[in-house]
């Protein structure tokens, strides 16, 4: 796989610096903030397309295949990306995102009534 192992586990720093490392060797530099976050949005409209394919109303077309995990990790890979060229690390960003969660959202999920289980469509 082009030199790339599969350790199994990988953390989210050492995500980032794998795409740092094949943009480095490969993609001479990062596109701009604002190109990435075109590209985000195309994937991220990819992405819509399969879900609204596999798990909504509308059916593949003749040619279409069902690449949900292609696709989702294409967004990852721009969310990588944007997090490098803004020297943001997730790995800090997320657990911070976690507590922030945590501490706001500790009962309002629980206590949704459209959440239970007893709740009608």
């Amino acid at each position: 796989m082009h030199g790339f192992k599969n350790k199994g586990i990988m953390t989210l720093k050492e995500a980032q610096q794998q795409v740092d490392d094949w943009i480095k060797k490969h993609g001479v530099r990062y596109f701009n903030e604002l190109t990435n976050m075109t590209i985000l949005t195309e994937e991220v409209g990819e992405l819509a397309r399969v879900i609204s394919r596999k798990y909504g109303e509308q059916s593949f077309k003749e040619g279409e295949k069902d690449n949900l995990a292609e696709e989702l990790t294409d967004v990852f890979w721009v969310l990588l990306c944007l997090a490098n060229q803004t020297e943001v690390d997730l790995t800090e960003a997320f657990i911070r995102n976690m507590e922030k969660k945590t501490t706001r959202d500790e009962k309002r999920h629980i206590n949704n009534p459209k959440l239970s289980t007893n709740a009608t469509e």
